[in-house]
């Protein structure tokens, strides 16, 4: 005789609103999310190893090209299923990246040097390219916030002061490598602790977005 289990019981969470649950897709939603991340924080970290250890390889260059673009990627991944309180924030996030990656595609296309060299050459660029980091600093602003996470707390800063620094030619060459290094430590421990977080966490309360949502619709 075959025994069939029983479907389990959803656990009810007490929101600021009312109850909730969490189902399958919500759960799905966020290993999504934190997939891209990691994705993102490997193809970024492993960039930053070859501009910092094999740059003089002439090969480095132009592999940083689709490196940049998988980073992109995994980072839109994860801006189109964080979950975030407030939609008008949400949907800047995503128009940040989706400007950023347009404009890297057009430098990419119209200037025949490896992209990283025609940012490099050219930071003003970063008016253009640097959305897509302006949306990543809206991550880990996010998670410094919700979590009070150290390595998001430090790279919510950093990425801006490095990156207006470049364009202000503040940074000697030394400083730039330090930035860069301690940015893709601190991205891959982040994205590496979230590997273990509960995934509750990453939801958040439903009862606000829903409040919300009827917030918008009355």
């Amino acid at each position: 005789m075959v025994q069939t289990q029983p479907p389990s019981i959803p656990v009810i969470y007490q929101g600021q609103f009312g109850n909730y649950t969490i189902n399958d897709s919500d759960r799905q939603s966020v290993i999504i999310y934190r997939t891209g991340l990691i994705i993102a924080a490997l193809c970024f970290t492993l960039a930053a190893g070859l501009v910092l250890f094999q740059i003089n390889n002439p090969g480095v260059l132009p592999a940083l090209t689709p490196l940049y673009f998988c980073f992109w990627l995994g980072l839109g991944v994860s801006l189109f299923t964080i979950h975030i309180y407030l939609i008008q924030l949400h949907q800047l996030l995503q128009l940040f990246w989706l400007i950023g990656g347009i404009a890297s595609v057009v430098f990419a296309l119209v200037d025949p040097e490896p992209l990283a060299l025609t940012i490099y050459h050219n930071p003003y660029s970063l008016f253009g390219v640097g959305f897509t980091f302006v949306a990543l600093t809206g991550i880990y602003f996010k998670e410094a916030f919700c979590f009070n996470r150290m390595e998001t707390k430090l790279l919510t800063p950093l990425v801006p002061i490095l990156l207006l620094g470049f364009m202000a030619d503040f940074w000697s060459v030394d400083a730039q490598k330090i930035f860069l290094a301690f940015w893709a430590i601190q991205f891959i421990i982040f994205a590496g602790r979230k590997i273990f977080q509960g995934i509750p966490g990453d939801i958040g309360d439903k009862s606000v977005f829903d409040y919300l949502k009827n917030q918008q619709l009355a």
